[in-house]
């Protein structure tokens, strides 16, 4: 319990700086209003830079790499704009970062929009290393590092670490219940490697992404579509032919029928990768949502009382989020077993 409260702390204490996102001017000094939306949005969405918490009026951060292509590769790092202050030079070209993207400007930094609002300056090429990519790649890293520690236990007789007996019982589990269920014990071997990167993939990224000041990594759609498409893909060129032929052909099913199945069947193989996405989207991003608007409470109602309700609650949210972080993990992975076994069987 304890252990959660300083997480919980840590977590409205990292975001603090938020505090200062709207100033109103007044004649003597500045009023800080706290906007919650603001506050909500900057820890779901990706950025540029890591950004952990004020301190003495400075941004305590990592700063990341910054890859631009207009006319030429620019990288650099994002500690140059020094959190949008900055108007930088590079190749006779000004660059500025406004709300978490780089616009093309002229030598003043001017920003132009139009009537709606909308910024009207160019955008250029931009494949920087940002946040979710940055934790992207350490997933990588840290699933390369713990299989490898536990591949090479088993030259040993016996494993003795509580965490690789954990995976060897979670990766029996994922094999007896839901690999060899829906493709069969003699496809499990071929297929089951995927599925397991798959799993521990979404688990370590869906865990990350709990972590105080941590990035949205599964909560990003873009993340969900790319793992979805994947799996779509796999399973269109690993079907066989009597799977099309049940699809465009439907057996023991009237001829005129036929015409209004057809459609139908395609418009669901095409819905499949769509709804492995959104649910993993909707979920993560909906747990995450909930818990930084009870953080938001304090700061709203500035009162004991706001403490005495939203602490509890955000232990609570914490406490489902890391349920959700495996419950999403395995069902992403039974949707995509079963997608597959009913391609190949």
């Amino acid at each position: 319990m304890n252990f959660f409260l300083f997480l919980i702390f840590l977590f409205g204490f990292s975001n603090l700086r938020f505090l200062h996102s709207q100033k109103l001017n007044n004649k003597k000094n500045f009023l800080f209003k706290f906007n919650p939306a603001f506050f909500i949005l900057n820890h779901i969405k990706d950025s540029h830079e890591w950004n952990f918490f004020e301190k003495e009026k400075k941004n305590v951060s990592f700063s990341l790499p910054i890859l631009i292509l207009n006319k030429g590769l620019n990288v650099f790092m994002s500690s140059k704009f020094n959190h949008g202050n900055n108007l930088l030079k590079i190749n006779k070209f000004y660059y500025r970062f406004f709300h978490d993207k780089i616009y093309q400007t002229n030598s003043v930094g001017f920003i132009k929009t139009d009537k709606n609002g909308f910024i009207l300056n160019k955008i250029p090429f931009d494949f920087s290393i940002t946040k979710n990519v940055f934790c992207l790649i350490t997933s990588l890293f840290i699933l390369s590092f713990i299989f490898i520690k536990l591949s090479s236990s088993y030259k040993k007789k016996f494993v003795k670490n509580k965490l690789f007996i954990l995976l060897e019982a979670i990766i029996l589990f994922l094999k007896n219940e839901i690999v060899i269920p829906n493709l069969g014990k003699k496809k499990d071997t071929f297929y089951l490697p995927l599925l397991l990167t798959l799993f521990f993939y979404i688990l370590v990224n869906n865990i990350l992404g709990i972590i105080p000041t941590g990035p949205n990594i599964t909560g990003n759609i873009s993340v969900t579509l790319s793992l979805s498409m994947i799996i779509f893909l796999i399973t269109f060129f690993s079907s066989k032919k009597n799977y099309w032929k049940h699809l465009f052909f439907p057996p023991n099913v009237p001829f005129l029928i036929k015409f209004l199945l057809i459609p139908i069947e395609i418009l669901g193989l095409l819905i499949r990768p769509f709804t492995l996405c959104i649910r993993l989207f909707a979920n993560i991003t909906a747990g995450h949502i909930i818990l930084l608007s009870f953080i938001s409470l304090i700061f709203i109602f500035k009162n004991f009382f706001s403490i005495v309700i939203s602490i509890p609650f955000s232990i609570f949210i914490s406490l489902l989020e890391i349920m959700v972080c495996f419950l999403q993990a395995f069902i992403f992975t039974s949707l995509s077993a079963l997608y597959l076994g009913l391609a190949i069987n």
